[in-house]
């Protein structure tokens, strides 16, 4: 998945304030110091982390975690090849190039069920089936001409029968009638303009084939076989601060503007966001398993969809074995 933009995230006014909470603090004597990379920067997409160090789940568990913020500067792989940080949050797409540039690591876990990756049209010109695509005008980011060509191929769908209009990543191309879509996810164009009182409606590209885990964490081998105690650890506060999450999706988003008010954050934006980022990020397989799994037929479907981006991987990108301790 291409890396959002720095114009994207600034759509998404996001805002929180705390709420209180059930759990007290308990002091861990000599926890260890870890860092979680995000993959962008501070909002309600990470709130699951924010509510796991807030209310002292790591420190429980015997960890000091630092959440170290992304953004368009600060990638993720290099602090976890390096170190700097156990646990990164990636994408498969992204991981598989890293690994294919000789790094070792493995998703460890799968925040994100769903891609998060839509196409957006305003209602009175809806966008409903990728066979919609054909003849329309589409905006997007040309980075992302892999994707659109991917979701074509899996649905027989005539990519050249779609007229591609580079824009900037903002709604403004569609409200204005410059385009009939765009290529977004489903989590913050959409939101934008459901703020800002616009009818539109999305087609999440998960529904029609198109398998890429996003939200994803990934560790290296080496983290695996010396510092499993401490992954475990982490991935426990993860699943139990995503699981707070979605019992109050508004707490989670108040959380949020609360921890990072100097973020350009706006509550009624991340309380939108909160709740439609549930979705994807919950379903009958983690229901029945827990936070984060992943199955093999999503694996072998994420193979597949990979493919057609240009990266071919196996399934021994995918470590089950930390959330396996985590939840067994």
């Amino acid at each position: 998945m291409s890396s959002p933009t720095l114009t994207r995230r600034g759509l998404l006014a996001a805002a929180t304030g705390l709420a209180v909470l059930p759990f007290a603090r308990r002091p861990a004597l000599a926890a260890t110091p870890v860092s979680l990379q995000l993959s962008w920067l501070h909002s309600v997409q990470f709130a699951g982390s924010y509510l796991a160090q807030k209310n002292g789940w790591w420190q429980d568990a015997g960890l000091d975690v630092s959440l170290l913020q992304g953004g368009p500067n600060a990638p993720v792989e290099p602090p976890v090849v390096s170190g700097t940080a156990l646990v990164g949050i990636s994408a498969a797409d992204y991981t598989a190039a890293a690994v294919a540039q000789g790094a070792n690591f493995k998703i460890i876990g799968v925040a994100m069920q769903k891609n998060p990756f839509a196409i957006a049209s305003l209602a009175d010109n809806p966008v409903a089936t990728p066979a919609d695509l054909e003849g329309r005008k589409i905006g997007m980011a040309l980075a992302n001409t892999p994707v659109l060509q991917a979701l074509c191929t899996l649905n027989d769908v005539d990519f050249d029968a779609i007229q591609i209009v580079p824009t900037q990543y903002s709604a403004q191309p569609l409200v204005s009638g410059e385009v009939d879509c765009l290529l977004c996810w489903e989590t913050d164009l959409p939101v934008a303009m459901a703020i800002n009182g616009i009818d539109a409606r999305t087609m999440l590209m998960a529904d029609h084939g198109y398998a890429v885990h996003s939200q994803t964490y990934i560790a290296t081998e080496e983290s695996l076989r010396d510092h499993r105690a401490e992954l475990v650890a982490l991935m426990s506060g993860e699943a139990r601060g995503w699981d707070a999450y979605r019992g109050d999706t508004d707490a989670a988003a108040e959380l949020t503007v609360q921890m990072f008010p100097d973020a350009g954050l706006d509550l009624p934006t991340q309380k939108l966001q909160a709740e439609r980022q549930v979705p994807l990020m919950f379903s009958d397989l983690t229901d029945q398993h827990g936070f984060g799994w992943f199955s093999d037929d999503s694996v072998q479907a994420n193979i597949e969809t990979l493919a057609l981006l240009g990266r071919e991987v196996t399934p021994q990108l995918w470590d089950r074995s930390i959330l396996e301790e985590v939840h067994g």
